[in-house]
């Protein structure tokens, strides 16, 4: 059992440093680079020039749900001795997450429906085409804003379990069950007020998790 344990620890491990590392990538590595989200015009540019870079974030997004979508089924398996129906609430809240990160991630696909698309081109014209693209990476934005709420509170049942296992660090428990609240309270000010991505409190409040 002991070894057991020990095995589903590392391979939920390595799923999870593989979801932080996609993560990145594609939340804030390719958008850094690519989207200027007050200037159409620059955006498509640099979509059309880095296409390649594009294509590879949003595979990084696939990626990234699908680790956590195994991630959440070997973590149960896991922790499902301490507390099987704390255990099912933790994958049925990760997988609400990635049902609706699947769905969102159409609106990167729509971008690239637009690219190369001579009939699009002629029909709007350059001006309202670089608008029509902006407008789906915003839209897809905002649609990380509901996912973000569930990637907070499946973090609660997660460090609940891991507090209580006792084969696990209670700290990490903790720090878990804490970054549920720092994903909350960040898309609770996040959403009203504006502003509030440039406070000391948004550049900390998810750092326990």
């Amino acid at each position: 059992m002991a070894y057991s344990n020990k095995k589903r620890t590392i391979i939920a491990g390595l799923l999870y440093f593989i979801n932080i590392l996609s993560g990145f990538f594609s939340l804030m590595y390719v958008p850094g680079k690519l989207i200027v989200w007050k200037d159409a015009a620059e955006t498509y540019k640099n979509i059309m020039e880095a296409e390649q870079l594009f294509r590879l974030g949003i595979l990084s997004s696939l990626v990234c749900y699908i680790c956590f979508l195994f991630l959440s089924l070997v973590l149960y398996k896991l922790l499902k001795p301490v507390n099987q129906t704390i255990a099912l609430i933790m994958v049925m809240l990760a997988v609400v997450s990635i049902t609706i990160s699947l769905i969102n991630l159409q609106n990167q696909f729509s971008v690239l429906t637009l690219l190369h698309k001579e009939e699009y081109l002629q029909q709007f014209g350059i001006e309202k085409l670089q608008v029509q693209l902006l407008f789906y990476l915003h839209y897809y934005q905002n649609g990380i804003q509901p996912v973000s709420v569930f990637w907070g509170l499946w973090l609660f049942p997660f460090g609940y379990l891991v507090f209580k296992s006792g084969f696990l660090p209670k700290m990490l428990g903790l720090l878990l069950m804490i970054g549920c609240f720092g994903y909350l309270i960040d898309f609770a000010g996040s959403f009203l007020f504006p502003g509030y991505n440039q406070t000391l409190i948004a550049n900390c409040i998810n750092l326990p998790a």
